[in-house]
């Protein structure tokens, strides 16, 4: 481990940390960096997902507003 500090957390955000730890001699460090990593990879995935469907935008308005779906509206 770096160069440790201190920070300050409220008891309910501790309580919260004990209750999620995996095992019992896991430090708040490594459940910190832990959730650090869940969390980027959450983060990059939801990007990815927004970027897909930024794409299929354009596509699904050039499917679904073209006149020959529209003629069919009045039959």
């Amino acid at each position: 481990m770096g160069d440790p500090t201190t920070i300050q957390l409220d008891k309910s955000v501790v309580k919260s940390l004990k209750q999620i730890k995996e095992h019992p001699r896991q430090t708040y460090n490594e459940l910190i960096s832990r959730m650090i990593e869940l969390f980027k990879n959450v983060k990059k995935r939801n990007q990815y997902d927004e970027f897909l469907h930024k794409i299929q935008q354009q596509k699904m308005k050039e499917i679904w507003d073209n006149k020959e779906d529209e003629a069919w509206e009045d039959a």
